[in-house]
């Protein structure tokens, strides 16, 4: 029996992809939520399951996640016609997706708008600052016409917003990359390592670490080190690991020079009356005076 006035859940049905097929609504596999809500083509083929899948007065539609199959399922007359704001294009006027790879087998044929997004340019009102390049992992073909974007949301905009822009004749500079080691030294540090930096100076000063018989200085600075390799992204995540294991030991040493100073205040405590612990920690501090911590 077939419900023509209520929505409702097929994920459980037994449906097969022919019959998917014959009774798919007027927006295909693209999501009518999107669609309508966000202008957005979000193709929802790309996967066979009905999770997110609906029937409505004997039509099914796909949704491209739960929070738009509930919105579906709350109202589905208004992602429909007649009263779906965006009705679906014919199919020669989809856009179609492009790998890289795609993109680079049209040569001769370029890019429109010299490559910056057309999506970005318009959202930005046409403004010289909202001139971004686009990623070619984001590119799309639309009559005959090649458009890459900045991103994946932007790619699925409806292209009737943006396929007649025009670029204005003062264009951004062409960046071209500058790989780090050509760069001056500070400003390598600060392309390369000045966020690691940072992260690091601003935990020794939360932390203000002291490590047994050395100075704050050369504690300041053992610590930095053992954190820029403890969160390098260039490190394999073993070495990563192995220097966080040492900079929490660190940590516990540099912890028990404030804790020895208020465990030892006052007058000379019996050993039976010491706080538990106490005499462990003090053999650990005083085993550490000509240690030479190697922990870089």
């Amino acid at each position: 029996i077939i419900n023509y006035y209520n929505s409702d859940v097929i994920a459980d049905l037994c449906i097969t992809p022919t019959e998917l097929q014959y009774r798919l609504g007027e927006f295909g596999q693209y999501c009518p939520v999107s669609l309508a809500e966000k202008g957005e083509l979000v193709d929802c083929s790309v996967t066979s399951s009905l999770q997110f899948a609906a029937e409505f007065r004997g039509h099914y539609y796909k949704m491209a996640s739960q929070e738009e199959l509930e919105k579906f399922l709350s109202r589905p007359e208004v992602y429909v016609p007649p009263l779906a704001p965006h009705p679906l294009p014919p199919p020669d006027m989809l856009p179609k997706k492009l790998t890289a790879a795609e993109v680079k087998a049209l040569f001769p044929i370029s890019a429109e708008m010299q490559g910056h997004c057309p999506v970005t340019y318009l959202d930005g009102k046409q403004r010289y600052e909202a001139l971004v390049p686009g990623n070619i992992e984001y590119a799309a073909k639309y009559q005959d016409k090649v458009y890459i974007f900045e991103s994946e949301e932007k790619l699925l905009k409806l292209p009737e917003k943006y396929w007649n822009l025009k670029l204005p004749r003062k264009l951004p500079p062409i960046k071209e990359p500058i790989p780090l080691t050509a760069l001056p030294l500070a400003g390598y540090l600060e392309q390369g390592a000045a966020t690691s930096l940072i992260k690091a100076l601003n935990e020794v000063g939360c932390l203000k670490p002291k490590f047994p018989f050395l100075s704050v200085k050369k504690t300041a600075l053992l610590f930095v080190a053992c954190h820029l390799k403890a969160h390098n992204p260039r490190s394999s995540a073993p070495a990563r690991q192995m220097y966080r294991r040492r900079l929490v030991r660190l940590v516990e040493h540099c912890q028990l020079v404030p804790y020895l100073g208020a465990a030892m205040a006052g007058p000379y405590k019996e050993p039976r009356r010491r706080p538990p612990g106490f005499d462990g920690r003090l053999q650990a501090f005083l085993s550490l005076k000509d240690a030479r911590p190697s922990f870089v």
